[in-house]
């Protein structure tokens, strides 16, 4: 916990420094020069230039924060490319319609046939539109036209796949080494598995489930430990990948974990929310609706806590990355980048606490939560 505590006020602190850094890329850096007529084509230009850096950091920030229909890996801001590949687009729009996303469709507003119908891409949806890609925008740009379900497989799904993948191969190898002898150690990776399915084992099932009930629940608590912490370091990794700060993402995470908190619910856990024992009855009616709400605010503290911690680690590396974009001007492009590897490489280590941190909040306290909903308690 002391190491804990002293990371974080050291990354308060590393904040509050970046602070002025911030400042000087927002201020345009503009040469004197003898003649008023260049200082003013000088610093249009300048701030040209400023203004298409900012929009090409944020547009990418954003898009590296978003859920996409192509997996794009890196963009050439020159040639106006996005460098991947093409993911399957799957609607259900009068039946069935699959086909597959492209560069041109997702960046460059292509028009997309099929099945005789026409769909076009617009921050991040797909709408049902006409041959022209008229999108019947209102008067606040949004769209009026219709959406079809759309059931495609974006980026974050590809890394949900990528982490199942991952986790059954690890854990099958896990799994034929004590198959053939519960004495046997683990070889390759699946030693480095081992350690941290007994900590989630004994520093959070049994002692907040106990040890009676604990083996129950296991399964679950390990597969959403490894599942977060595995996301959250693919989501430092030149993938690109940012599933657990997707909301839809945690949201998904905390129903399961309040699905298990009621459905094992004791009689005794029931009674505490609509009646609580011990208390004055008047006092009973005051409690009861608290109770009630606080059975959805806890799996809602779960998955704002993972979103946006997640996300703000996130967004914090890659403003850190466009240091070498807003002051290549006054650092120079080597010195730019250079600011930039050093403090993003700082914040990353940091990450990898976080990474294992966040997984473990999310672990802990489900356990916590289906603990206190199978735990018998004894009324004097």
């Amino acid at each position: 916990m002391v190491t804990i505590k002293k990371s974080l006020q050291l990354l308060t602190a590393a904040l509050f420094a970046l602070m002025p850094l911030v400042s000087s890329a927002e201020t345009p850096v503009v040469s004197v020069h003898d003649s008023l007529q260049t200082v003013a084509t000088e610093t249009a230009h300048e701030a040209h230039a400023e203004e298409t850096d900012k929009e090409f950091v944020h547009n990418f920030t954003q898009h590296h924060l978003m859920d996409d229909h192509f997996y794009s890996f890196y963009a050439d801001k020159e040639a106006h490319r996005h460098y991947g590949f093409a993911l399957p687009v799957i609607l259900i729009d009068n039946g069935l319609k699959v086909f597959m996303s492209s560069e041109d469709f997702v960046y460059n507003g292509k028009v997309v046939e099929n099945g005789g119908q026409h769909y076009v891409y617009y921050h991040g949806k797909i709408y049902k539109t006409d041959a022209t890609g008229d999108l019947k925008l209102d008067e606040h740009h949004h769209p009026t036209v219709e959406k079809p379900f759309d059931v495609s497989i974006t980026k974050n799904v590809v890394g949900l796949l990528l982490a199942t993948i991952l986790l059954f191969l690890g854990f099958t190898a896990l799994a034929k080494t004590y198959k053939s002898s519960a004495n046997n150690l683990p070889k390759g990776f699946a030693r480095v598995l081992e350690p941290l399915v007994i900590y989630v084992r004994d520093e959070m099932a049994r002692p907040n489930i106990g040890d009676k009930k604990y083996k129950k629940y296991m399964p679950y608590l390990l597969s959403v430990f490894f599942l977060i912490f595995l996301l959250n370091l693919l989501g430092l990794t030149p993938l690109g990948l940012n599933v657990t700060g997707n909301i839809s993402v945690t949201v998904c995470l905390a129903i399961f974990t309040f699905l298990y908190v009621n459905f094992s619910g004791n009689a005794d856990y029931w009674k505490h929310i609509f009646w609580m024992p011990g208390v004055p009855w008047p006092m009973k009616i005051v409690l009861m609706p608290i109770e009630i709400l606080g059975m959805f605010t806890k799996p809602f503290s779960l998955l704002i806590r993972l979103f946006a911690n997640i996300t703000a680690g996130h967004s914090v590396v890659m403003g850190l990355i466009a240091v070498a974009f807003l002051m290549k001007e006054t650092l120079s492009t080597p010195g730019a980048v250079g600011v930039s590897f050093l403090l993003t490489t700082f914040l990353t280590v940091l990450e990898i606490l976080v990474a294992f941190l966040q997984a473990f909040i999310f672990t802990m306290l489900s356990s916590l939560f289906i603990g206190s909903a199978v735990q018998e308690h004894d009324h004097h």
